[in-house]
């Protein structure tokens, strides 16, 4: 039985058997019962999942054609589909559960965000992502891609990119490289006025990244306040410490 593409969803399906099993490698550094596989797609992933012992799997994919493909050629799959979009579910299990999968690409960042909402329960994702999009999720201050998913995903992550993945590894290849990075939750969160706050302050600060934080600003502090010289700086040269920091001063 063979499927159609549709980039509409931004699918490119894994066909790399070895790319596959380096992920399960890495899946399985860490403790888990309960995984949820994001656009399973063609299935080159889940073939290995599935017979993963001792872990309840479940996969979420929104395209119907792939979810009947995925139910012939793995009956074991059958009752363990969520046939919605990742973006509109709630969380899929009760307590912890593990992300996984090569990420549609044109909604990878908001699958980022997704986590991050559900991170309670979410004590580590291993995903694949644009190289470019993987980069600048685990960029560090100073660097030209370090920007608002740099800091979002780190105030609560640690994270680690663990390896290229090449465009012919894909149907269709893409016309980037790819790369897979592991999100670990951190032990202590820091200390901010809210999670609300450090969204919309970092949200602002790189909005405007060009200019000095004292004018990306001025409208989330007190104008005595934006005096101090942490506002010479421009968004992408703070550490996330001093994002969250910034925080219990905004209005």
């Amino acid at each position: 039985m063979q499927y159609t593409l549709k980039k509409s969803l931004g699918q490119h399906f894994l066909k790399d058997e070895s790319v596959c099993k380096q992920i399960v490698a890495a899946l399985q550094e860490d403790d888990c019962k309960q995984l949820i596989e994001v656009g399973p797609g063609g299935g080159a992933l889940t073939k290995y999942l599935l017979p993963l012992p001792g872990i309840d799997f479940r996969a979420v994919e929104l395209d119907d054609e792939k979810v009947v493909y995925l139910e012939k050629t793995y009956p074991a799959i059958r009752g363990k589909i969520i046939h919605q979009s990742i973006l509109d579910i709630d969380p899929p299990f009760e307590g912890l559960f593990t992300v996984v999968g090569n990420f549609p690409y044109n909604i990878s960042s908001q699958i980022l965000f997704k986590v991050i909402d559900w991170k309670e329960q979410v004590p580590v994702m291993i995903g694949m992502f644009q190289k470019e999009v993987a980069q600048r999720i685990v960029s560090k201050p100073g660097s030209k891609v370090y920007g608002i998913l740099s800091v979002l995903v780190q105030a609560f992550y640690e994270v680690e990119y663990l390896f290229d993945v090449p465009p012919e590894s894909f149907n269709p290849p893409p016309k980037v490289m790819s790369g897979v990075i592991r999100l670990k939750r951190k032990t202590a969160v820091l200390p901010m006025k809210s999670e609300r706050a450090l969204f919309t302050l970092v949200k602002a600060a790189f909005n405007q990244r060009r200019k000095m934080l004292r004018n990306s600003l001025k409208s989330l502090f007190e104008d005595e306040f934006l005096q101090d010289s942490l506002f010479d700086k421009r968004a992408e040269q703070l550490s996330i410490e001093q994002f969250a920091a910034l925080t219990f001063q905004m209005r």
